[in-house]
């Protein structure tokens, strides 16, 4: 955006739309036709995407003066944490817990907002999805840390700074399915996604963890593993927390090469 822009679109917030609308997509149950409602509510400073739903669900009218059903959608800590608010905003997937109004309506030069469920995952009504496959990726590539006991065990081992701040990187993760959302190879069962390669890679890297590393590499090998990414890089472009997926995905397939190659040797 060049400056005459900028000036431009500062000008846009100092003069307010009266009153926004969204125009949301909506199904009524699993496997329902979708169609599209718009929904028009005055205009506030600092509202997010959530806050404007609320004030839509007090008094569901569409602009046609239809009285419907309020939308359903997924939230729970407001704070970017749970994950489970993401939807597709304006094109763009994100979550709406962080997504201010303010910023959306500068971006679209408009005062309407487009919401839109992840088209990647099974829509259960309106903008909630069913997101048991993330999970389910997550047991497929273990991870976790085994534990043989619930005992005092003393102080665990220790990393060094560098690692440690590496693995927080990963730890960051919150199952939003951003990444997955934006990748081009995940749909249906043929992709296990970066999520799940990003999660083995933070528990591969734990001292304890690297005892059933095989175990994970292995959940990476079969039809739907790490070798179906394509390098779209698109996955690091939208998450949320700035997870670098690209690299757990190379380092982890670099440690599937080198896992099958000894094993191979040791055949």
């Amino acid at each position: 955006m060049n400056e005459a822009n900028v000036h431009q679109e500062k000008k846009r917030l100092d003069n307010p739309p009266a009153s926004i609308q969204f125009k949301i997509q909506r199904r009524e149950k699993l496997g329902a036709s979708e169609y599209w409602e718009t929904f028009e509510i005055p205009y506030r400073r600092n509202l997010n995407v959530i806050s404007a739903l609320m004030e839509i669900r007090k008094n569901p009218v569409t602009v046609e003066g239809k009285q419907t059903t309020p939308p359903v959608w997924d939230m729970s800590c407001l704070e970017q944490v749970c994950g489970i608010c993401t939807m597709v905003i304006n094109g763009r997937v994100r979550q709406s817990c962080s997504a201010l109004v303010d910023d959306l309506l500068v971006v679209s030069g408009g005062n309407t907002i487009t919401l839109q469920p992840m088209s990647k995952f099974p829509n259960v009504r309106d903008l909630k999805v069913d997101r048991s496959r993330m999970f389910e990726h997550l047991k497929q590539v273990h991870a976790w840390v085994e534990l043989d006991g619930s005992h005092d065990l003393g102080p665990g081992p220790t990393l060094s700074n560098e690692k440690a701040q590496e693995r927080y990187a990963y730890s960051r993760c919150m199952t939003c399915g951003c990444c997955l959302e934006a990748c081009p190879q995940y749909h249906d069962d043929n992709y296990i996604g970066p999520q799940a390669i990003g999660q083995a890679r933070l528990f591969n890297m734990h001292p304890t963890g690297k005892i059933t590393m095989e175990d994970r590499l292995d959940g990476l090998m079969g039809e739907d593993g790490i070798t179906n990414c394509g390098n779209a890089q698109n996955c690091v472009q939208v998450c949320p927390m700035s997870i670098p997926l690209t690299r757990a995905i190379y380092e982890t397939n670099r440690d599937i090469t080198v896992n099958a190659l000894f094993g191979w040797l040791k055949k």
